[in-house]
């Protein structure tokens, strides 16, 4: 990684950089060798800080240390920058996945429900060997499927339970909102409105 330095109030001794370049070695070996180092040694009055800036293809690694001496600090600003490149690393270097099953010359098995009909045929599949034999089941369904059991509901709400005039069950009918809609006239005839598709009622007088 290229180094760079920068001094405020403060001279970059070869100390220094021979500390920062051990320091800077270490690092690589977790996130790499591309990418750039950034170190600011300064002084402000009774403090000096060092601050280093690894900067890399994927993130940015910043650390920002104070001590009473120049190699203190920077040495606690290079640890805490190769405890974040470890971290990260831990975090995004490595990505478990699955393996896939991979099956050679074996025997592929499927496994049906016992409703249903199978039918065993063999399927020649090539292998590192050649070509083999491999058993496997087909599904057959039946041609026809089972018919439920029609649901049945009891109403009385269809019925009139007075004898009524045709115009009367009309309006009946449509006050409940029914397509079929029983009723006997005066007479004593049992009649059957029926709401077609068209809207319109049709009556069906019932011998």
């Amino acid at each position: 990684m290229d180094v760079e330095y920068t001094g405020r109030q403060t001279t970059i001794t070869k100390k220094l950089k021979l500390q920062t370049e051990e320091g800077v070695t270490a690092i690589t070996k977790i996130v790499g060798t591309s990418g750039s180092v950034h170190v600011i040694l300064s002084k402000d009055k009774y403090r000096l800080i060092a601050e280093v800036t690894v900067q890399t293809k994927h993130h940015k690694l910043v650390a920002r240390c104070e001590a009473t001496e120049m190699e203190v600090a920077l040495h606690d600003a290079l640890a805490k920058i190769e405890q974040q490149a470890i971290r990260h690393k831990k975090k995004f270097g490595t990505i478990k996945r699955h393996p896939k099953s991979d099956v050679k010359g074996g025997t592929a098995e499927v496994v049906a429900p016992a409703a249903r009909k199978t039918t065993a045929l063999k399927v020649a599949t090539k292998t590192s060997v050649g070509r083999k034999a491999v058993p496997m089941l087909v599904h057959s369904f039946p041609s026809h499927s089972p018919l439920s059991e029609p649901h049945v509901v009891r109403s009385t709400d269809g019925v009139a339970l007075r004898p009524m005039s045709l115009e009367e069950a009309v309006k009946e009918a449509a006050f409940r909102d029914r397509d079929v809609f029983v009723f006997r006239n005066h007479g004593g005839q049992a009649m059957v409105l029926y709401r077609k598709r068209d809207g319109k009622m049709e009556l069906i007088e019932v011998p």
